[in-house]
């Protein structure tokens, strides 16, 4: 949640606001949709489509937008290990001081940067000269060795190690299916809570502490009335969530058929955001600090994604007592937060293909395997001495308007097409209650149209590709667009095809197509459910 505040410099209290009303009306409703989804019909996120056969492209292109962040997010967790070594040291941090052979003759130490430097607009955040700054672009990307995406250059191979033993750990975690990733998650899953905790409490104790988590809870509400905010706090949701990736129905495929996923849905939303939240206390008793140490504002510090994680975090760690030890401990739960997000997509991958094609169910290990190496290859294009230019492209385009896309998509077809009621029923069968009526308006009507809107205003809102001063190609905007569209593509391109492929004259390969497999016997007697008024007027 954090990197999205920042990514155009909105207040967070602003930002807060929408995230918190596109949980409820949204996050909530469609998480407990997937996962009574997948727990009813135990399949992954292609095979689910059997209850409206015309949908199944929402599945494949859920799997594809996984598989994309699985390319990028494996490598961020490769640079949390590299850091993760580098603090391994008995001197000062590697990123604390300048004169080391990485860093240029401009380097300097940012408590000798005058205030008045920042007086032309340029942010601390923006200057790239300190150690810190200079540790993460020249020693772990290079990115001083690459003119731009048309240049990118060779894979690191130091970074190339890193990423080999995370794919590894991935592989080993995931080839025996929940029966391992299961057991995994239990460390991946709890031991970032106590570091975040001990991190809290750490850093509420640092002068200027509280003046950042004022500025953490500020609200302006000027800013609400730009439609970006909004844009970013309803896909920052589904990222947090992990709903429209197909994570949630594959695990809830595997889930005992009268489970309380109900009961589910709302715990692990609610628990979820609610880290997020006070996981900005953490963040932003830090960037107090930091604004008190070096004399400028909160404002001047706080930063977007990698460099939040990767330059000002590590740099403010350092200056703090026994900095070994809590650089060491924040990389660690870097890690652990990344393996425990990258092992949910790649199940949704390896569940949602192997429950479709079962001969790659038959060879599980064998198709994890190519899973893995396969992500393990593409990501190379993001070590390279470029590479944070090509991860910059797949970040912004991957999973940002397609996952929204997608999630819309699955929306109408639950809801709309196999229909409110019959769901409710299915939800019923399962725990021996329906769900209220909250929860089926927000099904039909709310999340739908939400998300119709989100998706529209992302679209006209798009903006060229930028990483700091450098501005993409437009080339490269072309390939993101590309990149966006093949997942989004599969929708219509499947229905198309599967209309094509059934017999019979258009309304009956309609029927076929948009009733569920199990019930293709009432077709045949002309008992097409979705042809009746009540079907489409029922909640």
């Amino acid at each position: 949640m954090i990197s999205t505040i920042f990514q155009q410099g909105w207040p967070c209290g602003a930002f807060l606001i929408p995230y918190i009303l596109f949980l409820i009306i949204a996050g909530m409703p469609l998480f407990y949709m997937e996962l009574a989804l997948g727990q009813y019909n135990r399949e992954g996120a292609a095979t689910v489509w059997k209850i409206c056969p015309l949908f199944k492209g929402v599945g494949y292109a859920v799997i594809l937008i996984a598989l994309y962040v699985g390319f990028y997010y494996n490598v961020i967790i490769a640079w949390s290990l590299y850091y993760l070594f580098a603090s391994f040291t008995m001197e000062a941090l590697p990123w604390t001081r300048c004169g080391n052979p990485w860093n240029s003759p401009n380097c300097t130490n940012p408590k000798l940067i005058n205030a008045s430097a920042f007086a032309s607009g340029i942010t601390y955040s923006k200057y790239k000269i300190t150690p810190a700054a200079e540790f993460y672009e020249r020693r772990v990307l290079h990115l001083h060795e690459s003119p731009g995406i048309h240049n990118v250059g060779l894979p690191r191979w130091q970074l190339t190690l890193c990423l080999l033993v995370v794919v590894v750990v991935l592989f080993f975690s995931l080839w025996k299916g929940v029966k391992t990733s299961g057991k995994v998650v239990w460390i991946t899953a709890t031991l970032p809570y106590v570091v975040l905790s001990v991190l809290l409490i750490h850093g509420l104790t640092l002068p200027g502490a509280y003046d950042g988590i004022r500025a953490y809870l500020d609200i302006d509400f000027e800013r609400l009335k730009e439609p970006t905010v909004w844009i970013d706090a309803a896909t920052q949701i589904f990222y947090s969530l992990g709903a429209g990736f197909g994570v949630l129905i594959a695990f809830a495929s595997y889930n005992k058929f009268d489970n309380n996923c109900y009961r589910d849905a709302l715990m692990t939303s609610t628990i979820n955001c609610v880290t997020s939240f006070i996981s900005g206390f953490a963040i932003f008793s830090i960037l107090g600090y930091m604004a008190h140490e070096y004399n400028v504002r909160i404002k001047d510090v706080a930063t977007e994604g990698a460099g939040l994680v990767f330059i000002l975090y590590p740099e403010a760690i350092a200056t703090l007592k026994g900095s070994t030890f809590w650089a060491v401990v924040f990389f660690i739960m870097l890690l652990t937060l990344g393996i425990d997000s990258s092992m949910g997509g790649m199940e949704a991958v390896i569940t949602g293909l192997a429950d479709d094609f079962h001969i790659l169910k038959r060879h599980r290990k064998l198709f994890t395997f190519g899973v893995s190496f396969g992500t393990f290859l593409l990501a190379l294009f993001c070590i390279t001495n470029g590479g944070i230019y090509v991860l910059t492209l797949l970040d912004t385009f991957a999973a940002g308007t397609s996952i929204l896309f997608a999630v819309l998509m699955e929306a109408i077809g639950v809801s709309w097409f196999y229909g409110v009621d019959r769901f409710s029923e299915d939800i019923q069968q399962m725990m021996g209650f329906k769900p209220g009526l909250y929860w089926r308006l927000c099904w039909k009507f709310v999340s739908p149209a939400f998300l119709l809107f989100v998706v529209i205003v992302s679209i006209i809102n798009s903006k060229p590709l930028t990483y700091d001063e450098y501005v993409f190609p437009p080339w490269a905007n072309y390939v993101g667009w590309g990149v966006a569209s093949s997942s989004m593509i599969l929708v219509p391109a499947y229905a198309l095809y599967k209309l094509l492929k059934a017999r019979g004259t258009f309304k009956q390969r309609l029927a076929y197509c948009i009733t569920p497999k199990n019930e293709h016997n009432l077709v045949a007697q002309g008992n097409v459910r979705q042809f009746k008024l009540q079907h489409w007027l029922s909640i």
